[in-house]
């Protein structure tokens, strides 16, 4: 046995890790329904410049990116993305949603969708502290 330390793992080093915690989990709490989910921004031209990517597991929706172009900024988008990824999420079955942030702003914004802190990292970065935070949902 040996342990090896690399910035480059393969392919296939990150499906053995993947695949044998998904077979782990499925024992232990049963599988978790993964299932991707996007919301997006396009511009006229077709052209993705914003939105959330994240999935859905286990009943709950977990946000992993939100980005808002700078010239839509203020104008509630990063409300009406939760609002499309929260009825998805919702019509999936979750009862539950989570995302985390370090940026003040967005913060702000998630709390004004309903999302209340369970967690705070300070200091993640330095001198910020990320926040994680969650929302009940219906599910239908």
């Amino acid at each position: 046995m040996k342990i090896d330390v690399t910035d480059t793992p393969s392919e296939s080093d990150l499906a053995a890790i993947s695949e044998g915690l998904t077979v782990f989990n499925t024992a232990d709490v049963g599988p978790s329904a993964r299932q991707s989910l996007a919301v997006l921004i396009r511009d006229d031209t077709g052209k993705t410049i914003g939105g959330i990517s994240g999935y859905t597991a286990w009943g709950w929706l977990f946000t992993q990116w939100l980005f808002v172009p700078e010239s839509l900024r203020g104008q509630g988008m990063a409300g009406k993305l939760l609002d499309a990824a929260e009825a998805e999420a919702s019509a999936r079955g979750c009862f539950g949603a989570w995302i985390d942030t370090f940026n003040p702003q967005a913060l702000k914004a998630y709390q004004r969708q309903g999302y209340a802190v369970f967690g705070e990292l300070p200091d993640f970065p330095a001198g910020r502290s990320r926040f994680f935070l969650q929302k009940k949902l219906s599910p239908r």
